[in-house]
């Protein structure tokens, strides 16, 4: 198997078009590999800048998990922070856990702090939404979002080997009217569901109108750990 590790976006096209295999971090498709056979191809983004950038607004997918740290938003920290184990963390890539990963340990902090990707195909970079880049599962480069005003985090123990736990994530942001919306993401098993609503008006009001959205037929214990990380959010500190 012939890994390419390209240095420019012109390099990386080129390898895509001749085939090769994005790898990621290897911690998913080594597996698949060395049961179904290697590609011919493989390439890496580690060396590719637009790939490896960490910027209060934008992640690249080449980032290792263990490398989030405060420059991005809270929720976005504490969500990479809390997959795997350390050695995972030190191996594993943005773009191989929300594109490569049936869990998508990161997707509910990215969906709260309403990001948009930068895919590659054979004809170039764009900007995609996230339901498209996991649904078609494109060459994920990176990340962009607006910083929020504030943003949470809550995962849910679990049990190696175990169903996946629950994660509620959370942002506020300020809209084009200058006032505030609140945003909430939640696994729930495998499946994702984010909504928004206003609230200026504070939790109490938001809560209610959560309630008239999709997260208000989640499980009972689900909806609690909305209602308590909404609360928090609404009451707590500003993001640093």
């Amino acid at each position: 198997m012939l890994l390419r590790m390209p240095t420019s976006l012109s390099e990386a096209q080129r390898y895509l078009a001749e085939g090769a295999v994005p790898v990621g971090g290897a911690t998913l498709v080594w597996a698949l590999w060395q049961r179904d056979g290697f590609p011919e191809q493989a390439m890496s983004l580690r060396e590719l800048p637009e790939a490896t950038l960490i910027e209060r607004e934008a992640l690249g997918a080449a980032v290792l998990l263990h490398q989030v740290d405060d420059r991005v938003p809270d929720v976005l920290r504490r969500a990479a922070s809390t997959v795997g184990t350390g050695a995972v963390r030190r191996t594993a890539t943005v773009g191989g856990n929300i594109v490569g990963s049936t869990l998508r340990c990161l997707l509910p902090a990215a969906l709260v702090l309403d990001a948009r990707a930068t895919v590659l195909d054979r004809e170039g970079p764009y900007e995609t939404d996230l339901a498209e880049e996991v649904a078609k599962r494109h060459l994920l480069l990176g990340l962009r979002w607006r910083d929020p005003v504030t943003s949470g985090y809550y995962k849910a123990p679990g049990e190696a080997g175990g169903p996946p736990p629950l994660v509620v994530a959370t942002a506020v942001h300020t809209g084009s009217d200058g006032r505030h919306r609140l945003f909430v993401a939640v696994r729930d098993g495998y499946d994702v569901i984010s909504e928004t609503v206003p609230c200026h008006t504070g939790p109490d009001r938001a809560l209610e109108a959560l309630d008239d959205t999709g997260l208000g037929s989640l499980p009972a214990e689900a909806r609690e750990a909305v209602r308590r990380e909404v609360t928090g959010i609404l009451g707590g500190p500003a993001d640093r």
